[in-house]
């Protein structure tokens, strides 16, 4: 997925303010599990809410305003209630790597309390998975 960095991502600086890596993490997550026919919005709606439990970000080198980046990700370790996703972010004409981080997903009943995830969406997410 791509991030074009507009003048709002930034700082006064002109570099793309450090929380905002873990919006761009959210985003490529939905769309990965979308482009696999897993809609956020209807698991939600079908009583599935995933919350982030654990979040890690390494921050390798700048972006700043105007850049393309390129945010790749990859599910690993699943299990029957979690899962985590991998993510690196390029930027997208250099390659060079801004970003490396994870978030760690729990499946819950929408109220907190912890489920585990229904059979046909943990097939499908074990065999996306990689070893990390």
């Amino acid at each position: 997925m791509e991030i074009r960095i507009y003048y709002e991502d930034t700082d006064c600086g002109g570099v793309v303010y450090y929380a905002n890596y873990l919006k761009y993490f959210e985003r490529a997550r939905t769309q990965y599990l979308e482009e696999r026919g897993l809609s956020v919005a209807g698991l939600m709606s079908e009583g599935t809410v995933f919350v982030v439990v654990h979040a890690e970000v390494d921050y390798r080198s700048s972006a700043r305003y105007g850049d393309t980046l390129v945010i790749e990700t990859v599910v690993s370790d699943v299990t029957a209630a979690a899962f985590t996703c991998l993510h690196v972010i390029r930027e997208r004409e250099s390659r060079r790597v801004i970003v490396e981080g994870s978030a760690r997903l729990a499946a819950t009943d929408g109220n907190g309390k912890v489920k585990r995830l229904d059979k046909a969406m943990l097939a499908a997410l074990q065999s996306e998975a990689r070893s990390a």
